[in-house]
Order: C-alpha cells, then structure tokens, then sequence
C-alpha cells in the first residue's frame, strides 16, 4: 500500500518550519528540508489513540507483502476491517486511517484475484488464470503473465495433439467395425470415411468445447468393448455376435458386480 499510510494535513517542521508529512505506520514524521525526524506522537498527539487499529493495518499490510496466498489475503482483509471499525475518533488521524483500510481491502480483493490466478496458472490451468488476471488489469504484471499464459497454453496445447488423436480415433473404429461386421459396405469405402470421421472427433476433442466432452465420454465408453471385441473376434477367430455380447455385456456385468458390493452391509 504505498503512499497510502501518510497523514493527508501539511505539517511544519519544529526547526526550520519546512514541509513535514507523517508515516502513520512508522509513527514518525521527517522534514522533507532539513531531514528532522520526530515521533508522530510530538505533531499529532491524537495519533496515541489509534495505536490498536495502527497495529492491525500494520500487520494486515505485512500479510499482503508476503507471496500472494488466498488465506493470508483474506485474514489481511479481516485485519483491515477490524482496524475501520475503530476509527470512530473526529480527528483527522481517524479519517485517514479509514481511507488507508479501505484502500487496503480494495486492494485485498485485486490480490485475492492475483493469488488464485497464480495458483492457477502453477496448476497449467492457463485459461482460469487469464480470467482471473483480466479481471484485474493494470494490477502489478497481470498485463505480462497474461501474455505468459497465452504463449504457454499455446506449447501446452500442442502437447495434447497426440491424446486428442487418440480419442478421437476410438469412435471412428468402432463404426467401422460395425459396417465392416454388419454391412456390405467394402472395405476401401470404409476407410476413408473413418478417416475423415477421425480427424473431425480429434479437431473437437483438441479445441476442448461442450462437443469434446462428448466425445471424450463416448470414447471411454467404447474402448473398453471396442478392445474386448477385436480381441475376441480377430484375435481368436470368435463370431462376431458372441464376440461382441461378451465385450458388451463383460464390463457391464463388472460394473454391476461392482455396484453391488458396494452397497453398506453387503
């Protein structure tokens, strides 16, 4: 909170009668001529009953210097409103006191933002730090860690690249199983399509929408029979009509046994 903590009345100094400003937190006061320094308390005796609520802002200040911490920032933003409850005093001591506590929880709440966009940003969850820092333009380096996070989620993107091939590539399959098992539809028209339908499920699960949520589900729901099936089927030459009731009804029947015993007293 820089150059928040001083008095907002001109005083003069006792020796050169020069421009003297005080530090409510330091509890002193300089000559900005001649460099006197003197307790707050020989120019503002009134200062002498703001002691508790100095004390607080104090402390709740030293909080918010530390590393960004959503608790530490949140007791500093108690501390402050501890400290304006008590300045009720008519003085001008506890009118300035007051702005400093405001002042101070507005600013807990930029750093509240702050921290969890940090928090976020050390997790990789590049998108909710951006949010959180372009809620609070302008505050200390969100404008360069929000450039930070556009050119890491970038690299961190492409990293996915081979797992969105991956799930994109089991729903193609498995329809081209089903057509190849159950229909007369050739094998080199198969291909192409599953082909296309591969590229198009990956260019979805890679853009991370509402459609690539879906696909990741249905993805992990084939996968498992999808596998049962081929080895099954093409593994150890089973029909495929049995085949492909074991390799549905196996993991099924697992996730009911499952459930089953799961329940109290079972």
């Amino acid at each position: 909170m820089p150059g928040i903590n001083t008095s907002s009345v001109t005083l003069k100094c006792s020796i050169c009668g020069g421009e003297i400003r005080a530090d409510y937190l330091s509890a002193s006061c300089v000559c900005a001529h001649c460099g006197n320094k003197q307790p707050i308390t020989d120019i503002l005796p009134e200062y002498a009953n703001h002691a508790t609520a100095v004390e607080k802002i104090r402390q709740a200040r030293s909080l918010m210097e530390e590393k960004p911490d959503v608790a530490k920032i949140s007791q500093a933003k108690l501390l402050l409103h501890q400290a304006s409850t008590e300045c009720f005093h008519t003085d001008t001591v506890s009118a300035d006191l007051l702005k400093v506590c405001k002042d101070g929880i507005k600013e807990t709440e930029d750093l509240r933002h702050y921290a969890v966009a940090l928090s976020h940003m050390e997790k990789k969850n590049y998108r909710q730090a951006i949010t959180e820092f372009e809620r609070i333009p302008g505050f200390r380096d969100t404008d360069k860690l929000v450039e930070d996070c556009k050119v890491l989620a970038v690299k961190d993107k492409k990293k996915q690249i081979p797992i969105a091939i991956a799930i994109g590539l089991v729903i193609p399959i498995v329809l081209g199983v089903l057509l190849y098992e159950k229909t007369p539809v050739p094998i080199w028209a198969i291909i192409p399509i599953c082909l296309t339908l591969a590229a198009g499920c990956s260019y979805a699960v890679y853009l991370e929408n509402t459609l690539s949520i879906v696909i990741i589900v249905a993805s992990f729901l084939s996968a498992v029979p999808l596998i049962l099936f081929m080895i099954l089927a093409y593994g150890y030459g089973m029909e495929s009509g049995p085949a492909a009731t074991i390799a549905i009804g196996a993991p099924v029947a697992l996730v009911v046994a499952a459930a089953f015993n799961s329940k109290p007293g079972k």
